[in-house]
């Protein structure tokens, strides 16, 4: 209430003076006069009705009805000599027209021929027509063809099915040679005494102590503590686990080459 409603106050009483607000005065542009001048110089130019000097339309050059609509040539007309006569281009595949009611068949042609003879001659010689080949692949009877599937073997008429690609007989070559050189260089090696190839009973008894040691490791891995929450425990975990791996590592690669050298140095 206090908002809407001033506090009382005895000054209130005195009568004030009102004051006017004073408006600066509006804007007017100093073109004005010019545009003015310029406005009516161009509107007094042709006061009457259209320009002084036009051409007077001639009485007998007056406008026909339909005169500005467009014509096209009667049919068979040819305005050119090099211009073809309007076809369309149905023209040879259209039906004859329906006869009228004044054009009657032509009368008194008679033929010789058994029609009934000459029809079956001609279905008894004809080529049975060859079925063709689909395939359906819904329980609702869709057909595809056959042919574009994929399904048909073309490739065993090829003359040259069944024979080896010459691009994998060219790497047949190059692997051979690169084995061949692999093995002359081992035979010089072995020859010079720099390596010594590893008996059977050798390599297996490396690969026993390789598996009795990773047996070791995995009995102090299944040993270990389920809570890791120390740091001493974190790393024994971790060393265990990468002795492990390459230990299998180099189980693998022993089991898998039956043939080791070994550098004598």
């Amino acid at each position: 209430m206090s908002a809407m409603y001033p506090a009382e106050s005895i000054y209130n009483l005195i009568p004030k003076e009102e004051v006017t607000v004073q408006k600066p005065p509006r804007y007017t542009s100093k073109f004005r006069e010019q545009v003015k001048q310029d406005t009516k110089k161009n509107k007094a130019a042709n006061r009457t009705m259209g320009p002084a000097k036009v051409e007077v339309p001639s009485p007998e050059k007056f406008l026909l009805k339909h005169s500005k609509e467009p014509q096209l040539p009667e049919r068979g007309d040819v305005l050119d000599f090099t211009e073809k006569p309007f076809t369309r281009k149905d023209d040879g595949r259209r039906k004859p027209q329906v006869p009228t009611k004044t054009d009657y068949p032509v009368m008194g042609i008679q033929t010789n021929t058994n029609f009934i003879n000459s029809n079956a001659i001609e279905n008894i010689m004809a080529v049975p027509k060859k079925p063709q080949h689909v395939y359906v692949d819904t329980r609702t009877g869709n057909k595809q063809p056959l042919e574009t599937s994929g399904l048909v073997p073309k490739y065993v008429k090829k003359k040259d099915y069944g024979q080896t690609p010459e691009y994998l007989l060219q790497r047949n070559k190059e692997v051979k040679r690169a084995q061949q050189e692999y093995d002359d260089y081992v035979k010089e090696r072995l020859r010079q005494g720099a390596m010594q190839q590893l008996s059977e009973e050798q390599r297996q008894t490396l690969l026993e102590g390789l598996k009795k040691n990773w047996g070791e490791l995995h009995h102090q891995y299944q040993g270990l503590s389920v809570v890791t929450d120390t740091t001493p425990k974190k790393n024994r975990k971790e060393r265990l686990e990468s002795e492990m791996k390459q230990l299998e590592r180099d189980i693998d690669h022993i089991e898998r080459h039956k043939i080791i050298y070994i550098a004598n140095n």
